[in-house]
C-alpha cells in the first residue's frame, strides 16, 4: 500500500493525484459504468447488476436494493446492511468509510461525503484533501436530497428530512431537518405522528 492511499485511510492530509488511487479510481468507474448499464433493481439484468454491485462495494448484505444511477469513488470502502433501500441518483463519495446499517431507506439524489479540502489556499491550490467516516445507523431514513458530511455519525431509527444538510452527528431515534440539521422531536416506538405534528 502506498503512502498516499495509507493516509487516506487513516484520515490524514494526503494527495489523492496518485497512480494507485487513479487505478482503483477507474476500476470503479467502469463497475459504475456497468452497473448503471443494467438497470439494476429488480429490472432486466438484475441478477448482473447484483454480481457487479458485490464486485464494487466492500460489502453488501441480503436484499440490498440500489436503484441506478449510482456513483462512488471507489467503491471499496462502502459497507451496506441487510435489507437496505437507495433510490436513484445516490452519490456516495469514499476515499473514508461509508458505512450504512440495515433496513435504511435512502431517498433520490442523496449525498453520503466523506472528503473534505483545505481551507488554507496554497494548500488546497496543492490539492490536499482528508477523508471522515460517515456511518449510517440501522432503520434510518433519509429523505429525497439529504447531504451528509464528513465525519457524521447518525444513530439508528433516526429521520432526516428532505433537503437537509447534516454536518453533526445525530442521535438514535430523532426526526432531524433544515440546512444545518437540528432535531426537532424524538420519534416514539408505534407512535404515528398526525399530518399536523409531522408539518
Amino acid at each position: 500500500m502506498g503512502e498516499n492511499k495509507r493516509l487516506m485511510l487513516s484520515g490524514d492530509w494526503y494527495l489523492p493525484d496518485d497512480e494507485e488511487l487513479e487505478a482503483e479510481s477507474r476500476r470503479r468507474a467502469d463497475l459504475c459504468a456497468a452497473y448503471n448499464g443494467t438497470g439494476g433493481d429488480g429490472m432486466p439484468g438484475a441478477e448482473e447488476g447484483d454480481r457487479i454491485l458485490r464486485e464494487l462495494l466492500g460489502s453488501v448484505g441480503e436484499g440490498v436494493r440500489i436503484r441506478p444511477p449510482f456513483q462512488c469513488d471507489f467503491g471499496t470502502y462502502i459497507s451496506i446492511g441487510a435489507r437496505t433501500f437507495i433510490n436513484f441518483g445516490a452519490v456516495f463519495l469514499d476515499p473514508g468509510p461509508i458505512t450504512v446499517g440495515a433496513d435504511v431507506q435512502i431517498g433520490p439524489n442523496v449525498q453520503l461525503l466523506t472528503p473534505s479540502h483545505e481551507f488554507d489556499t496554497e494548500r488546497r491550490r496543492a490539492g490536499w484533501e482528508r477523508a471522515l467516516p460517515v456511518t449510517i445507523g440501522d432503520n434510518v431514513w433519509l429523505g429525497g436530497g439529504v447531504i451528509v458530511c464528513p465525519g457524521v455519525t447518525i444513530g439508528e431509527n433516526t429521520v432526516v428530512g428532505a433537503g437537509s444538510v447534516v454536518t453533526k452527528d445525530l442521535p438514535a431515534g430523532v426526526l432531524a431537518v433544515g440546512s444545518p440539521a437540528r432535531v426537532i422531536r424524538t420519534l416514539e416506538r408505534g407512535v404515528v405522528p398526525s399530518i399536523q405534528e409531522s408539518e
